[in-house]
């Protein structure tokens, strides 16, 4: 913190993100409990919307500037609306209406909630190619007749949205990396609906965006847990997590607060045991599986933020 003011935005932010991950997920669950004729569950993808909610309440509640254009990760349209109701742009009868027919879409439409959704992101990845071109097209408009485009064009994804083609096809664009008009959010949850992420690919996103010409920039830690590295033996503790495989990471996010310690602490000579010491075993517990408040870069120009 840098101020008191800005200690006072994080703590308004982070009360209105518990609003909008307890509404994004009693969304989803009214959505697989409500009756259906066949029974089955509809989904959700509560994990996937819980990964962005930091993210997402600080965009739309603080980085947005009126004329920006976005594109939600598809997996985070739950919280998206939760969003959108706290905004008064939708209703409780709208969040009821979560993958019913002629209700809101699984994936966010901009042909059936236009009043909501700048722009289409289903299928997977073609929020980020949309956005891109559009800011493409928009520098061109402005350049060609002097009509001003939206300001901003954003465009956050999930990490295995990376694995769809048509996504690289818009990077290597030469155009798209000059723009200065274009922001990526990359969530980095280290999970896909399939498979845990390979340990190389958190290493590979930055690579390959920087290889395509983009500004990296990474938020990776929460405030939480950069207290614990600053302490004397907090490097020891950083080490070990950023040593950690995927898998084993992923693991953490299930454990209760003592079983969390336990699996951190594995050096011989007690190092990470010092970092931890004199904190309770739940604080230890919410620095390591709780998700940071983060917020994009406002910075000019293209960017790919990598969290892991």
């Amino acid at each position: 913190m840098t101020s008191t003011a800005s200690a006072d935005n994080v703590a308004v932010l982070e009360s209105i993100q518990r609003r909008v991950l307890w509404l994004a997920a009693l969304t989803v669950h009214h959505a697989n409990t409500r009756p259906n004729p066949d029974g089955t569950k509809v989904g959700g993808h509560q994990a996937s919307s819980t990964s962005v909610v930091s993210l997402m309440t600080a965009l739309y509640f603080s980085a947005l500037r009126e004329g920006d254009v976005v594109a939600t990760k598809a997996h985070a349209s739950p919280v998206l609306y939760a969003i959108e109701y706290l905004r008064g742009r939708l209703g409780a009868d709208d969040l009821r209406s979560l993958r019913v027919l002629g209700g809101l879409q699984a994936y966010p439409s901009r042909r059936k909630n236009p009043s909501i959704i700048d722009l289409s992101t289903g299928s997977m990845g073609l929020g980020a190619v949309t956005a891109s071109f559009a800011a493409l097209a928009g520098r061109y408009v402005d350049g060609r007749w002097g009509r001003r485009p939206p300001e901003r064009f954003v465009a956050m994804v999930g990490d295995a949205e990376l694995d769809e083609g048509n996504v690289w096809e818009s990077l290597l664009e030469e155009h798209v990396a000059g723009l200065g008009n274009l922001l990526w959010i990359v969530d980095m949850n280290r999970q896909s609906l399939d498979r845990v992420t390979p340990d190389t690919r958190r290493r590979q996103v930055a690579d390959w965006f920087k290889g395509a010409g983009w500004r990296v920039i990474e938020l990776r830690w929460g405030r939480r847990l950069q207290s614990l590295f600053a302490r004397p033996d907090g490097a020891r503790l950083r080490s070990r997590l950023e040593g950690m495989s995927n898998a084993e990471y992923q693991s953490l996010l299930r454990r209760p607060a003592g079983a969390v310690r336990k699996a951190l602490v594995t050096d011989p000579d007690g190092q990470v045991d010092a970092a931890l010491d004199r904190r309770r075993q739940s604080e230890t517990w919410a620095a390591t599986t709780s998700p940071p408040s983060s917020k994009p870069s406002r910075r000019r120009g293209a960017s790919a933020p990598s969290r892991a």
